[in-house]
């Protein structure tokens, strides 16, 4: 296809950090022209934090950031509140995730928004939601993983509460706002308005954690989880517990370790006991005769030996790498991963192939690695770019929007715009 699917769809950036840009970077991957709006003192904060080169826009800029243009404004000065009305007229949506009443205080709240363009969608992410008594707390990955649940239900039972690695509070919650920004322009067609749609943090989480608020009701009802490590030995609360690894399911599983592990910490797989391909795990870790056994031969009469049983496939897996115990169990069909690091990612050929991870060029910075679109089509392939510079595009987009060149420069002088 010539052009890619949200061709013609404007977007006005006003976002910093993760959650906003991870959703606006997908919609530029999708075709849609994404404009970056940001300080003329330094940015996005992100440009500068957490970097391997001072020369360089750090690592956690670019690769939230690819396939948008950028520009550096100063939105307080008058001449800058009227280029952002010029572009919100002429914008499909905004995104924006400062505090709780910032965008009001800028004078570009959604009543004025929708003043000046009806048909304009305002995405907004937030902390907590409109209801929350926690409106007003200061909200990043953890603080909203803790508070969506789950670090709560992650870890094991015999230590703290745990945030895990992936970023359940801040892009999780962008491409929940990615998913309503979608249906709201669906919804356009029907009705030519414009909305506003936000997703909160809290809630984006929660929503990812749905199998443990159902653990919490099974609880309340039974007063044990069968299929959690601690049934039927050490008994619950009157919360859902931390499991460990333990698969949340009804399969049980756990990480394992393989040949290497006291070298290498991610010498392990996970490994799961299918209840109806028993028979063939039983034989594939060496051990036909718990296929039978009264023991072992049912998922509830396992449950007293799990530990047991993950020791002997500890001691299967002596002799093998995380990977050369995949090829095996794989052709028993058990349910199994390896433990892939970082590295190992970075490097896998098929990530590389399917351009879920990709490498592109930056200005100045040069080469470096990305993730592609976990989202694959079949009539188009996202090409994705490196990420602008601070103010790459302010000239193009002021003049887009009618600036001559003596009133850019003039705006340059005066500090408006970088």
């Amino acid at each position: 296809m010539s052009e890619l699917p949200l061709a013609g769809i404007k977007v006005i950036d006003f976002t910093g950090v993760q959650a906003g840009p991870a959703c606006t970077q997908m919609l530029a991957w999708f075709g849609a022209d994404v404009l970056k709006v940001e300080r003329t003192t330094g940015g996005d904060v992100t440009r500068n934090q957490l970097r391997d080169n001072p020369d360089w826009d750090a690592l956690y800029f670019t690769m939230l950031n690819s396939n948008k243009r950028s520009l550096a404004i100063n939105t307080k000065t008058p001449e800058g509140k009227e280029v952002m009305e010029k572009l919100v007229r002429e914008a499909d949506i905004l995104v924006e995730n400062f505090a709780p009443g910032a965008m009001d205080r800028m004078g570009l709240g959604w009543d004025k928004l929708h003043e000046w363009n009806p048909r304009l969608i305002f995405g907004s992410v937030k902390g907590f939601n409109d209801w929350s008594r926690f409106t007003d707390l200061k909200t990043y990955e953890n603080v909203a993983q803790c508070a969506g649940g789950n670090a709560s239900t992650t870890g094991f039972w015999d230590g703290p509460p745990t945030v895990s690695g992936g970023a359940m509070g801040d892009s999780n919650t962008g491409y929940h706002l990615l998913i309503g920004l979608l249906t709201a322009i669906i919804d356009r067609q029907r009705t030519g308005q414009g909305q506003r749609v936000s997703v909160s943090m809290q809630d984006a989480v929660l929503n990812l954690c749905r199998v443990k608020l159902r653990d919490q009701q099974r609880l309340e009802m039974t007063g044990v989880l069968k299929e959690y490590p601690q049934y039927p030995d050490m008994g619950f609360g009157d919360a859902v517990p931390r499991g460990g690894n333990a698969g949340g399911g009804g399969q049980p599983g756990w990480v394992v370790k393989c040949k290497g592990a006291d070298e290498d910490p991610n010498a392990y797989i996970y490994f799961t006991l299918q209840e109806q391909n028993w028979k063939r795990t039983a034989e594939a870790i060496g051990h036909p005769e718990w296929a039978e056994d009264p023991e072992y031969a049912t998922a509830e009469a396992r449950q007293h030996h799990l530990f047991e049983i993950f020791g002997e496939v500890e001691k299967w897996l002596a002799d093998k790498t995380k990977f050369e115990a995949i090829d095996v169990l794989r052709k028993w069909e058990v349910p199994c991963a390896p433990v892939m690091s970082m590295k190992d990612l970075a490097h896998d050929p098929d990530l590389r192939a399917s351009e879920t991870i990709v490498e592109v060029d930056q200005k100045e910075r040069g080469t470096y690695l990305t993730v592609g679109s976990p989202i694959k089509f079949s009539s188009f392939k996202p090409d994705v770019k490196g990420a602008p510079l601070l103010g790459e595009h302010s000239d193009e987009v002021l003049a887009d929007l009618g600036y001559d060149g003596p009133a850019i420069a003039a705006m340059r002088e005066q500090g408006v715009i970088l």
